[in-house]
């Protein structure tokens, strides 16, 4: 993880477990708070695997509730963007629609610069 213009990169590899995601997402966002970092570009190319329906749901589920607890304690609004391929981005959304339905700003993107071109844009 390192901080550049703002920015939170954040580089992600191995085998998707449940258990590993919000693990990692936990790490992450103490360097969001120590940095009040508020754009936070997730580079998951590197993560393998395929998440069942109710694996995407729990960790999205855990990720509102825990970015919710940042806004509140920490007045930071984080955005979010996620660099991952299919299989592990779902096509159809699902996790991250469930994240947004909870107060997530999140998008996931198939390339890099997308991603970066989204949260250099002011809201």
């Amino acid at each position: 993880m390192h901080l550049h213009l703002g920015l939170l990169n954040v580089v992600a590899g191995g085998e998707f477990t449940l258990q590993d995601a919000k693990q990692a997402f936990l790490e992450m966002f103490g360097a969001v708070v120590r940095h009040k970092a508020e754009r936070i570009l997730l580079d998951g190319r590197n993560v393998q695997g395929n998440p069942k329906g109710m694996e995407r749901f729990y960790y999205s589920e855990f990720a509102a509730r825990e970015t919710r607890r940042i806004v509140v304690e920490h007045k930071l609004h984080p955005r979010f963007a996620y660099v991952i391929h299919v299989p592990l981005r779902d096509p159809a959304k699902f996790g991250e629609t469930v994240a947004v339905n909870r107060g997530m700003i999140l998008r996931g993107f198939e390339m890099l610069q997308d991603a970066t071109e989204w949260l250099n844009k002011e809201r």
